[in-house]
């Protein structure tokens, strides 16, 4: 026997409510994962290369040293600080609003030291540098000289020096609280050695993958990668 009865409406106004609800968590939980977790950055400058290129959509590790407060400078909790030879997202000295990325050379104590031909010294000892060939993909940065420097930790990573413009500088002293940061392409870089060094606190987190990689953006949204110049060689490298 059929039943007869009709079946109640479904309320819109629950239907709405409840779609509401599941944007708002969605929303919610992504933002918990970019405040606690992970955060993407995009390179805008050439300091890094020929580590990090220009476009280069990185991820950034904001657990690796500690739990921070919301939308504050202060931990929650604090495990690890950074390490020499790691790379750093950080916010500027002179702008919080600006996020820059380098490379810790120095740490809390240490004395900082540049040669006229360029060899970098920690505390009165000369960083280990071994000569290397330039790559096809940076054929425009031929005429630097392209180092291999090797700190005592055993990070090793590559530098681009230009002799033209090489100067002595420092020594350049750590304090405490404090790191020391550099690019890697040293005399295309404003960092530690123009704006002092950074306060800890300022430290956002260590860059940890590169996820994506474009020669150029799209005409009318500039940080969206133009899908026909993508590097694909340079995808899911780790840093």
């Amino acid at each position: 026997m059929l039943n007869t009865e009709a079946t109640p409406a479904k309320s819109k106004k629950g239907t709405w409510l409840r779609a509401l609800l599941e944007l708002f968590s969605a929303i919610v939980f992504v933002l918990a994962i970019r405040w606690a977790l992970i955060e993407p950055y995009a390179i805008p400058s050439g300091s890094m290369i020929p580590t990090l290129l220009i476009h280069d959509h990185i991820l950034v590790n904001k657990f690796a040293y500690g739990l921070r407060m919301p939308f504050q400078k202060n931990y929650l909790a604090r495990w690890s600080v950074p390490k020499r030879g790691e790379i750093i997202v950080f916010r500027s000295i002179d702008n919080n609003e600006i996020y820059l990325v380098k490379r810790v050379i120095g740490l809390p104590g240490d004395s900082i030291d540049i040669s006229e031909t360029g060899t970098l010294s920690i505390n009165g000892k000369a960083v280990e540098e071994v000569v290397i060939q330039s790559t096809q993909e940076l054929d425009e940065f031929r005429d630097y000289r392209w180092i291999r420097e090797r700190l005592e930790e055993g990070v090793k990573f590559s530098t681009l020096k230009d002799d033209a413009t090489l100067a002595a500088r420092g020594p350049f002293k750590v304090g405490a609280g404090e790191i020391f940061m550099m690019g890697d392409n040293r005399e295309n870089s404003s960092d530690s050695r123009v704006w002092g060094p950074v306060p800890l606190e300022n430290v956002l987190g260590r860059a940890s993958l590169i996820w994506l990689s474009c020669e150029e953006t799209l005409r009318d949204a500039s940080r969206l990668c133009n899908p026909t110049t993508i590097r694909w060689k340079r995808m899911f490298q780790s840093l």
